[in-house]
């Protein structure tokens, strides 16, 4: 059987750069592991295959009809186009859930960062596939913590690991362990009057993140009105910005305004509430995020005004059809701190925000992204900074 070419899988559309690729050792020894046990690829599911290598390298071997479930939109879409682009097809993408799992006598997994999704998955497993089903998580070593192991134990009866191979390792769960009548996930947290919904996979759970919690404060949005100011600048406030509000009224109603990297929906759902005659959307690549962020607009009475879409930057969303976007990005993209992630959500807030429109950011002040904003969106003025965070105002230019 020739080798599989991993060499030509890419990230696209996810960030691309000399130190990112789009597989690892870890890939490779879950698709040693499948190929060694006598699985069809009916019965096999494959969850966190970040961009494809495990499952279009089974399924290049002669595994037909594999499941699989990608949590990012930007991992689905590398998939399909890596399947295209080696003339791969014979999987069937799902969302985690029994249809994923029903029948499942083998599971490969990518060991994913949160313990808390690592749970939720392991669960998922333990409530649907079946009682023979093999579960193998894959992590690089520097990565893995005996807490995962802690988890798997709590839902299989033998949890083996194996030994250490090219910086990876494989953990073997096997024998489900009787599961609650209801899955541990979606959480819940009251945060004064606002609810956070979150299942295992969204980012700060159901806690609240503390740069959205800045940012929230600077755009007053536990009020009854946005405050924005065009005359005074944060960093001539006492202190260096730390207790500059952003004052002045918007008179103007009908709105359309966009969470970008909706996370759990917490800015999404405080404009909500704020400003009723808006109309809000809330977008994320992760598919986890999404089911969080509308669980919160549910749970906090405004699912009829707030639209959560799983998407890769907005790419689905019209040019020009925002007055304003909100934006707490990422400054990690999986395991490594990279920039490129926020690079893509301000190109993204330039495309989607109309002339003059308006894009508030908050981002670690460490990262100095103002010049950045500036150059792609339009001026930019800070409106708080802080020893940890830097919230900006940036006015699309024309």
């Amino acid at each position: 059987m020739p080798e599989f070419p991993y060499s030509r899988l890419r990230r696209w559309p996810d960030v691309e750069a000399d130190n990112l690729q789009a597989h690892d050792a870890t890939d490779l020894l879950l698709v040693e592991r499948a190929l060694a046990l006598d699985v069809p690829g009916s019965e096999t599911v494959v969850i966190g295959d970040e961009y494809g290598a495990i499952t279009l390298a089974l399924t290049a071997a002669g595994r037909s009809g594999i499941r699989v479930h990608q949590d990012l939109a930007t991992g689905r879409r590398a998939l399909a186009r890596n399947a295209e682009g080696l003339g791969i097809g014979g999987f069937a993408p799902h969302e985690l859930g029994a249809d994923l799992l029903a029948g499942a006598r083998l599971v490969l997994l990518q060991l994913p960062k949160a313990l808390a999704e690592l749970e939720e998955i392991a669960d998922a497993v333990a409530r649907w596939a079946g009682p023979e089903v093999v579960l193998v998580a894959g992590g690089r070593v520097k990565h893995m913590s005996l807490g995962q192991n802690d988890v798997l134990g709590r839902n299989f009866a033998h949890v083996q690991a194996q030994r250490a191979e090219r910086k990876s390792r494989l953990l073997v769960a096997t024998e489900p362990l009787p599961v609650p009548e209801s899955p541990p996930f979606p959480v819940s947290e009251r945060h004064d009057d606002l609810v956070l919904v979150a299942h295992g996979g969204a980012f700060a759970g159901p806690r609240l993140d503390i740069g959205t919690r800045v940012l929230l404060d600077v755009l007053d949005l536990d009020g009854s009105q946005l405050r924005r100011t065009q005359t005074t600048r944060a960093e001539n406030a006492p202190n260096g910005g730390e207790g500059a509000r952003f004052s002045g009224v918007v008179n103007r109603s009908g709105r359309r305004v966009l969470d970008l990297g909706c996370g759990t929906g917490a800015l999404a759902v405080s404009w909500a509430r704020a400003h009723p005659r808006d109309r809000v959307v809330a977008t994320d690549r992760s598919a986890a995020a999404v089911a969080s962020a509308r669980a919160t607009a549910s749970a906090n009475g405004v699912a009829d005004r707030v639209e959560v879409t799983h998407d890769d930057a907005g790419s689905a969303l019209a040019a020009g059809s925002f007055d304003t976007v909100l934006l707490n990005p990422p400054f990690h993209l999986g395991a490594s701190v990279h920039t490129g992630a926020a690079t893509r959500l301000f190109e993204a807030a330039a495309r989607l925000l109309r002339p003059d429109g308006e894009l508030f950011t908050v981002y670690n002040s460490s990262l100095g992204y103002r010049a950045e904003l500036t150059r792609l969106i339009g001026p930019t003025e800070q409106l708080r900074r802080t020893p940890k965070f830097t919230v900006t105002r940036s006015v699309r230019r024309p």
